[in-house]
This record gives structure tokens, sequence and C-alpha cells, in this order.
């Protein structure tokens, strides 16, 4: 895979955000999340992962529209990528294109990330994904058609 990076001004990404439907309004403009990110581990251990040109690197969260993982040097606010996330287990793969937003943490930095493109059928491929993970790290019982709606639904924070 090839890897290549690009800049979108800070005013470009809000429009974007807005044309998206989410709101512009000064309270809102640090807050990107519009579904529920899960954390990428199952059982204690790292079970999603990204490779970004030669790295393989563990995903901390995921959701329908973004993931963080440990930044790399390339990987600034505002920088694009592409992407290819598997799932530990899974023979598929998700393909797509992600920028930067954010890059937070205190000693292990991470890069928060938006999905702006995906490749053929990922979206739906990440739903799938993330319905099972929500099935398997439930903690009651849970059918597929509730952890459907906790992944489609909205942001818990």
């Amino acid at each position: 895979m090839t890897v290549s990076f690009s800049s979108q001004s800070p005013n470009e990404a809000r429009l974007q955000d807005k044309t998206e439907g989410e709101s512009a309004s000064a309270s809102n403009l640090n807050e990107r999340r519009i579904h529920q990110r899960f954390v990428a581990r199952l059982r204690g251990e790292p079970c999603f992962w990204a490779l970004i040109g030669e790295e393989r690197l563990a995903l901390d969260d995921l959701s329908l529209r973004g993931f963080a993982l440990p930044v790399l040097p390339a990987l600034v606010p505002g920088a694009q990528f592409d992407f290819v996330l598997q799932r530990e287990g899974v023979p598929d793969a998700i393909q797509g294109r992600a920028e930067v937003v954010n890059v937070f943490g205190k000693d292990a930095l991470s890069a928060g990330c938006r999905i702006i493109e995906f490749e053929a059928d990922s979206a739906e491929r990440l739903h799938d994904w993330l319905v099972t993970h929500v099935i398997l790290n439930a903690t009651v019982r849970i059918n597929e058609k509730d952890a459907a709606a906790i992944v489609s639904g909205g942001s818990f924070v």
C-alpha cells in the first residue's frame, strides 16, 4: 500500500462536519463524536488493528466514523492517510481514508481519526464488526438487534 498524507484547513474540516449534520456552534467544535466509540479490546487483548503504510498498530477505540491509535510522526492534525483495518482472527479487511482530527494523551500519545472515505462495502463490514464486538463484550445477554442499535445510535459521551 502506498501512503500519502495531505492537509485540510480547520475551516474546511468544520464546513465538512456541518455538511455531515453536525452543529458548528462554538460548544460543539471540539466534540466530533457522532457514534459511540468502543474500546478495541476483547478479554483485555487488542482485537482491531490498523495498517498504515508498513506499520501495524493496535487501535485504542473504534466507531462507525472514526478510530484512535498510537501516534506516528506523520499523524498530525489535518493529515489524511489511507488505512486498512483488520480484526483479530478474521480474514477480511476494511479499507479507506482517514483524517487526523486531534492528538491527545500525556505519556503515550494517541491520534483521533475521522474516516472520510470507505472502499467498496467496508462501511457495512465495519458495522457488522462492531455489532459482533458489542455482543462479545456485553456483560449481560444482548441480541443482535439491540447491539446494532447501540452501534448505530449516538455517542454516550
